[in-house]
């Protein structure tokens, strides 16, 4: 298949999880693809890679300018710490607001300029932008904030530039384990998560990345300023779901 043939695209936070299983899936697509992330090109990686700290405005307008113009962007990098609002410190705040808030704020505003007509703009969202998961405050606000800047980018800039955020359940990444992981017993929280799912499992980074090829496509065209949850259902449940007693 080659949804995205000829479509020029850029994605943040490519590594690993979420982010290198929607490198992957838009190049199978037909795409030309460029990603970044912290430090060095991970290994096997099939695509151009440039270092880059996304939450420097700097380093992103430079990167913008090296790169060019495009059709797709993809702001997935973001990091999580799992503590509450009193427990969280100013380095806590500098470095998730600054990855998940000001990294897609400053993709966003380098790169609009020299987008092409059609073009589309997938922020990664999560459900913990909708409902709070607990000991994540900082987490949880800056994906509120992506919510509502997807919006805004939709409603400013098109008809020439969509945007819409995806916005992942629990997927089997090493977010998902740390957050398991202040659980007094993570297996037994863990087979409690898998209850509530309706299609009884966690979803994986390929759930997601098939998502954004979607957004990404033509096939979307009608789409955007919307917020896609993609949860195997488990917010879709009341909480005396019968599955999970």
């Amino acid at each position: 298949m080659t949804r995205l043939a000829s479509k020029r695209a850029f994605v943040t936070g490519g590594r690993q999880g979420i982010g290198r299983a929607i490198v992957e899936a838009f190049l199978r697509e037909g795409a030309e693809v460029v990603t970044c992330g912290r430090g060095d090109a991970p290994e096997g990686l099939p695509c151009s890679w440039y270092n880059l700290d996304v939450s420097d405005p700097a380093a992103v307008t430079a990167v913008a300018e090296a790169i060019g113009a495009l059709d797709i962007l993809v702001n997935n990098a973001g990091v999580q710490v799992e503590k509450s609002i009193t427990d969280s410190t100013d380095a806590d705040w500098e470095l998730v607001i600054g990855a998940n808030c000001r990294g897609v704020f400053n993709c966003c505003r380098a790169f609009i300029p020299t987008m092409r007509p059609g073009a589309s703009i997938v922020n990664i969202g999560s459900i913990s932008g909708h409902v709070a998961d607990p000991s994540m405050a900082l987490y949880n606000a800056s994906k509120a904030f992506v919510h509502g800047l997807t919006r805004s980018v939709a409603v400013d800039h098109g008809p020439d530039i969509r945007c819409n955020a995806i916005c992942p359940g629990w997927i089997n990444t090493g977010m998902l384990e740390a957050g398991f992981d202040l659980a007094g017993d993570p297996i037994a929280a863990k087979r409690d998560a898998i209850a509530r799912h309706p299609v009884r499992r966690f979803g994986q980074p390929g759930d997601i990345a098939s998502m954004a090829v979607w957004l990404a496509s033509d096939e979307a065209g009608f789409a955007t300023g919307q917020l896609f949850t993609v949860d195997g259902g488990m917010t879709a449940a009341s909480p005396l779901n019968p599955g999970v007693f």
